[in-house]
């Protein structure tokens, strides 16, 4: 009885300490969680709408459709930044950006997600192509966003507009809390030409659903 003792003993004190190393790993490695807040006040030149708007789920690749921040060191060659991570995949940051500028814009009477169940005069189809920091060759990454959109007529399908944006914002250093910066500048100047797009386009082709 004692020898079983001592070697419950034995095997408890070796799972503590395991649970202490792993434990401490997990320490020594923190994740820093990004999350870029995209605001883009409504412009001038944007016209007021009085159609709706539904925004489906963007798609992507599987490598940009992550939380993982993406670089590309060297053309052709794609890695991850280790220890850091973005708070929502790019193709959500993406929606939610482009859905608040709209809804903030006063400039539509209702725009909504393709999930809530809800029939718009429009659907606007988005692909994020790229969603990545890009060396190019140079010292300095620049936070490379490229979405290409498509609006659709929910009445017959017709592609109304299509069109692909692609903005760049140079890091001012290395460190990936300068690089996230960029990619905060790189996604708000994309909302904002895309929302100000997909404005003008329902609008000139308005007149033709009646």
């Amino acid at each position: 009885m004692k020898a079983l003792r001592t070697s419950l003993s034995v095997s408890l004190t070796a799972l503590a300490l395991a649970g202490c190393s792993i434990l401490g790993s997990e320490q020594r490695d923190p994740v820093t969680i990004y999350a870029p807040d995209v605001r883009v006040p409504a412009r001038a030149e944007w016209p007021s709408v009085a159609w709706t708007l539904v925004i489906a789920k963007p798609t992507a690749a599987r490598v940009v459709d992550s939380p993982r921040i993406s670089v590309r060191p060297a053309p052709g060659e794609l890695q991850v930044y280790r220890g850091v991570s973005w708070a929502q995949p790019a193709t959500e940051m993406v929606q939610d950006a482009v859905q608040r500028t709209l809804e903030d814009s006063g400039r539509i009477p209702a725009v909504a997600s393709a999930d809530a169940g809800i029939l718009g005069d429009y659907k606007l189809v988005m692909d994020v192509r790229r969603f990545e920091a890009d060396y190019a060759g140079g010292a300095m990454p620049s936070a490379v966003v490229e979405i290409s959109a498509k609006l659709v007529s929910s009445r017959d399908q017709r592609v109304v507009a299509s069109r692909t944006f692609l903005q760049q914002q140079a890091a001012t250093s290395v460190e990936v809390a300068q690089v996230a910066q960029a990619f905060d500048g790189a996604l708000t100047a994309a909302t904002g030409e895309l929302v100000g797009w997909v404005l003008a386009s329902g609008q000139g082709d308005a007149p033709l659903r009646r």
